[in-house]
């Protein structure tokens, strides 16, 4: 063989070996496509912050004990392990992916002031190779199917609006020039309540972009769980209450000024406020046997399948708990605390 005829044989050689490695990493980076039908989490999580996610067995969370920063663990609260150094809320999981909305990293510690790090963003699972999906201060995020619907500030101006972009950064674009909040997610539609000229039970179809009225009605937070609304009654003081898609009947749940709420398998979860005594309280998803949580003002009620975690409407720690579905027993988020406190040691 010629000397030529060796240097075309080698360069022949790596070009295939360099387009076998691009197409390789190609194939690495894309997104799978996920089933029809996902949702990212649920509606009453993502109206509360989105501190808590549940996923193929694991809980995903911003563990307010590490300043907000991504952890994991067993729905039993074992093994608990922090995944990266982000300040993170709105959680979404599906497929290898978690997306979030990140406001600071502490990976730059001593530039923040200089490099801005908020935005959605996308990682895999263990909290590795994050992306930058758009560097933008995002409010609430929901995952729908293969895209992400989410609101943020346009030219400054304090309004929201609703955007969507696909979970492989593709098809970015704004969807509604006003506010729509995208939490509550099934079956790809959007149950949303108006903003602009009313309060009224609407849904948006995310595959063909169709809206449509559901309800004449003022409400507040529309959650769908099973085949009902939940909702704050605008036009009763925010008293909690539930609308049938499939009769068109509607129930009041409590009287009491309701400031939030989330739901679990059983029951409604819902903090009380403008009374004597402001609580969080407990009922049946039907309305039946309130009972008292803990006394006090509380925010970001999360739910997973073993237990609901809140807070004090005054301070970000400690971080409290108790069994989604049986007793009430309120205690301190301890496995958070102690791996928050390992971390911090290192």
């Amino acid at each position: 063989m010629t000397s030529k005829k060796k240097v075309v044989l080698i360069t022949t050689i790596i070009l295939v070996l360099l387009i076998a490695l691009y197409i390789i990493n190609d194939y690495q980076k894309r997104v799978p496509q996920n089933p029809e039908g996902t949702v990212g989490n649920t509606a009453g999580n993502l109206n509360n912050g989105g501190y808590f996610c549940e996923s193929d067995g694991m809980v995903y969370f911003a563990n307010a004990y590490d300043g907000g920063t991504l952890y994991c663990m067993n729905p039993d609260e074992s093994e608990v392990k922090k995944l990266n150094r982000s300040e993170v809320s709105q959680l979404n999981a599906a497929g290898k992916y978690l997306y979030y909305y990140q406001k600071n990293s502490s990976s730059y510690p001593d530039f923040s002031f200089l490099i801005r790090t908020y935005g959605l963003y996308r990682t895999n699972k263990k909290g590795r190779d994050p992306v930058c999906l758009d560097k933008s201060d995002c409010g609430n995020v929901s995952l729908a199917d293969n895209t992400l619907f989410y609101t943020k500030p346009v030219d400054g101006a304090q309004t929201l609006h609703l955007f969507a972009i696909g979970t492989d950064k593709k098809n970015a674009r704004e969807v509604a020039d006003y506010l729509v909040n995208p939490s509550s997610v099934s079956e790809g539609t959007i149950y949303y309540n108006g903003t602009e000229s009313d309060h009224y039970l609407y849904a948006y179809d995310t595959l063909t972009g169709q809206e449509s009225l559901i309800k004449e009605y003022n409400m507040w937070f529309p959650t769908l769980h099973g085949q009902s609304i939940y909702f704050l009654d605008l036009e009763s003081d925010y008293e909690l209450c539930r609308y049938n898609l499939y009769d068109d009947t509607m129930t009041v749940l409590t009287t009491d000024r309701v400031e939030s709420f989330n739901l679990t398998a059983q029951y409604i979860y819902y903090q009380t406020i403008d009374t004597d005594t402001p609580a969080l309280m407990r009922m049946g998803l039907d309305g039946s046997n309130p009972e008292l949580v803990s006394e006090g003002v509380y925010r970001d009620i999360n739910v997973t399948s073993q237990y609901v975690y809140f807070r004090s409407y005054a301070a970000d720690m400690p971080m409290y708990h108790t069994p989604a579905d049986g007793a009430v027993y309120v205690t301190t988020f301890d496995a958070a605390s102690q791996a928050a406190m390992k971390e911090l040691s290192k």
